[in-house]
Order: C-alpha cells, then sequence, then structure tokens
C-alpha cells in the first residue's frame, strides 16, 4: 500500500539557494525512513524533473545527508529571486510539489 511523504517526513520545505538557485529539503522522522529513501533512490533527478517540470541540466544536485536524515535537492530557478515576474523572492513557498510523492513501505 502506498503511502504519502508527510507520513515519513518531519519537515518539507524550500528556500533560496541563492538568487538563481532554489534547494528543497525533506527531513525524515526516522533513520529507518531516510535509509528507505536512499535504498530505494527515491527522491531522483527524475522524479523532481517531473514534479517542477524542469530539464535534466536545472537539476543541480541531489544530496541525502545523514547526519540530518534528509535529502535535498538543488534546482535553478525558472526567474530570479527578486526579478521582475518573480512571486517568491525567499523560494520558501516552493515546496508544494513534493507534497505529491508516495512511497511504499516495506
Amino acid at each position: 500500500m502506498k503511502k504519502n511523504i508527510t507520513e515519513a517526513a518531519r519537515v518539507i520545505r524550500s528556500k533560496n539557494s541563492g538568487p538563481y538557485e532554489l534547494t528543497l529539503d525533506i527531513m525524515f522522522k526516522d533513520r529507518r525512513l531516510f535509509d528507505l529513501f536512499r535504498s530505494k533512490g527515491i527522491v531522483s533527478a527524475e522524479m523532481v524533473q517531473r514534479l517542477y517540470g524542469v530539464g535534466p541540466a536545472d537539476i543541480l544536485g541531489i544530496v541525502y545527508f545523514e547526519p540530518a536524515l534528509a535529502v535535498k535537492a538543488t534546482i535553478r530557478r525558472r526567474i530570479p529571486s527578486g526579478a521582475v515576474g518573480d512571486t517568491d523572492i525567499y523560494g520558501a513557498q516552493q515546496h508544494a510539489p513534493l507534497l505529491a510523492i508516495e512511497y511504499e513501505d516495506g
């Protein structure tokens, strides 16, 4: 049975990583869930491309960061922070597509 990411994560957020990049963070509730996502490669470049409608060149990195039990994905911003047309200067409201992630536990 599939579960939603909200059952595995204690924090799901986004923020700027400079004016031209956006960082997406998922911090897991425990070590078992972190290991499950990492071993299955659930958060991948392909998944981020699909969720955010970006191309491979827009994915700047995906890192599973063990000390924080987190995965961090960095993507190019479509519009630089603060530029004309930017609707989220801090990049803090861009995490919503991550809420669609589903996984199988077990």
